[in-house]
Parts: structure tokens; sequence; C-alpha cells
């Protein structure tokens, strides 16, 4: 029987596998699959694109490549395999016929038309172990399994700040606080997003493209959103003006997308390919628009699994008070401004008690040139 230190080994590489793939296979879950029968891994596969063979599937075939034989070996897979037909066959019929001897997996699948791998398994006298092994094989799955659960995207607040937590001057001056490397690394992460969300007044204030450039690969052309509850967007901007080459939609008021006053202004967006989203207002908070039906309408419309939010202090605040936002990447620059007016990295909460803000889980620090770069998931994720 494997050791706890094989078992972390082998899920730690099947999630790095998975990992791979990241915006290619959304909606889809990224997963990975080790083979290892006597020590030795004798296959290794990972779901590559959305449509294409799964995991396991993938794995058992480079056994078949190394001129490998699977049965008798134990497979480390990140996700519980899946039993249903969708554009694949079942994973579990696969290794039920490779006449393997044991699965581990890290996660359980939450879905209901896909999960109950376990039990197939054990019913075809295959030892199947759920493992807690490796915490970068079952926190992968995050995205996945929150949408599924709750039907809303992994949402991913990005923001640089100074020493001091200040994204701006108190004139409203960030470009740019972060360095080069820093802003290469925001670029790959808009390659592999599914969307990204953006306040009104940041477009107007910083008019910002929210493409990713200089990228090798772009996995994802990312559609752009922008909460813009009345149609004030100036025709001026740059998201306007390449809506017709990069996906691009207005959340607005409900009421817009009917009103006969505004039917002008809505038919020279659309023509400027402009697509709309149309939320109701939040009944406690005039003039905002219910954020938590914005990103269920964003997931269900546009078949969204990982939203980038990158906007100003009063959107993020929102995002955080209706604690809506499931990972934060942040990226420190050496400086400090010292100013009381500079601006927040999010405003808009009222707390008096150390014990009433947002707590998040450190997950990554990683320096980039004279930054530092943080990553945090939201405490009390299903895999924290």
């Amino acid at each position: 029987m494997p050791n706890q230190h094989t078992t972390r080994k082998m899920l730690d590489l099947a999630a790095r596998l998975a990992w791979r793939a990241a915006g290619d296979v959304e909606p889809n879950p990224m997963v990975g699959a080790v083979i290892v029968k006597g020590g030795r891994v004798i296959g290794m596969g990972h779901h590559r694109r959305f449509g294409g063979l799964h995991a396991e599937r993938e794995a058992l075939a480079d056994c078949a490549r190394r001129g490998e034989d699977p049965r008798g070996a134990t497979v480390y897979c990140t996700l519980e395999p899946c039993v249903h037909h969708g554009k694949q066959p079942p994973c579990c019929d696969a290794l039920i016929g490779a006449g393997v001897e044991r699965v581990v997996y890290a996660r359980p699948d939450p879905a209901g038309v896909s999960g109950g791998g376990q039990q197939l398994l054990c019913d075809a006298g295959i030892e199947a172990e759920l493992s807690d092994a490796s915490v970068l094989a079952t926190r992968l799955s995050d995205p996945f399994v929150h949408r599924v659960t709750t039907g809303l995207p992994w949402v991913i607040a990005k923001w640089a700040q100074t020493i001091d937590g200040r994204i701006a001057t108190r004139t409203g001056e960030s470009q740019w606080i972060s360095g080069e490397g820093s802003r290469k690394r925001v670029h790959r992460l808009r390659a592999r997003v599914d969307a990204i969300l953006t306040g009104l007044g940041t477009v107007m204030a910083d008019d910002p493209m929210l493409t990713a450039r200089g990228v090798r690969r772009v996995r994802k052309k990312a559609r752009r959103i922008v909460i813009d509850r009345d149609f004030d967007i100036t025709d001026d901007r740059a998201l306007l003006s390449t809506a017709k080459d990069t996906p691009t939609s207005i959340a607005c008021h409900k009421d817009l997308l009917t009103s006969g006053i505004v039917a002008d202004r809505r038919a020279a967006l659309e023509a400027m390919g402009v697509q709309f989203i149309g939320v109701p207002e939040h009944l406690s908070e005039s003039g905002r628009l219910r954020l938590d039906m914005l990103l269920e309408a964003i997931a269900t419309q546009h078949d969204v699994t990982n939203l980038l939010v990158e906007a100003g202090p009063g959107l993020l605040g929102s995002l955080f008070e209706a604690d809506l936002v499931c990972e934060a990447v942040v990226y420190v620059a050496p400086t400090l401004l010292g100013d009381a007016e500079a601006m927040a990295a999010a405003t808009g909460r009222v707390t008096e008690r150390l014990s009433e803000g947002r707590r998040f889980d450190l997950c990554r620090v990683k320096r980039v040139g004279d930054d530092v770069e943080l990553t945090y998931r939201r405490r009390g994720e299903p895999a924290s």
C-alpha cells in the first residue's frame, strides 16, 4: 500500500499536469492523472481541451505508447472519475476495462450527472479512495466545484498596491504602481480567464483595453463586461471601439433592455458590437445593481467559470461586502505613499472590529522583480 508521501507526490504531479490546460478546458474542470505500477510511473495524462479526451483516458493512452500494461496499477487523479456519457465516454469504464487495481482521487465530482464514480469502481472490484494528501490537487478543482455548487463564477479580484495598501494617488494616478514583470503576469492571467469585469468609473478614468497582450498564446479571448447601469459610457472608450473584435457586454438595469427612452442609445451600442446583461437593482441600495444576480447571469449566459475583476475600490468593496470574491491576486510594489487621501484597494464597508473583516488564506507568494505577488483564497471554501 503506497504511503502518504507517495500519494501526495503522485497527486501533486497529477495537479501540475492538469494546470497545463488552464484556460483550454473550461467549463470542464482541469484534471490530471498518473498511473503507477511497481513503483514506476507508467502513464501520465491530463484533460487538454474542452471536448477532448479526459485525463484518465489520456494516461491509459500514454501507457499504450510506452508499451506498459496498466493491469494491476494504481491511478492517481485530481477528480473522481466520471460515469456519464458526454463529449467523451465514461472514464470509469476505461479504468475498469484496463484492469487497474486501485484509484486514488483528490476531490469528489460535485456534478450530479457525472458523479458517483467511486461506487461504480468499487462495484467492479477496484479499490477507490478519496485522499486529501495533496492540497494542490484538492484546490485545483475549486473553480469548477464552486460554479457547480453555487451557480456563480469563480471571482478573482486583481489589483496592484503600494506597501501601505494604496492603488492610486489622491488624484487617481495609478500607472504604473507595479513593475513590468507584474504587468506581464496580469496579461497571462487575462489570457486564460473566461471574462473580465470592471466598472464604469474605471473605464472612464483609465480607458483600459482589458485584453491579453504580449503573451505567447491567448487561450481564451475573455469577454469584457462593464457595469454601466444607465448607458453612461461614452463612444470614445477603447472597449467600444474594439467591441466587434473582442466580446464586450454592458451590465445595465434590466428595464433598459426594453425601454423606449433609450432605444436609440441601445441600438447605437449594439451597432458597435456590444451585448447586454440586464440586472435588477438592489432594493436596499438605490442605483446599485444586484451583483449576485449579475454573476449568475454571467455564468449562465456566457458559460463563464473564471471571472477576473479589474476595477476600482467601489466595485471591489461591494464584491467583498457581498462575499462574492473567491480569490485575490495582489501585486505589492516597493513604494509607500503615506497619504491618507490616496485610494485604498476596496472601500464602502463599515468595519468597527477586526472580527468583521473578510478573512482569506494566503496560498502563494512569488517575487516578481521588485514586486511581490500574493495569492489569497477565501477562507471557508470547500477545500480549505
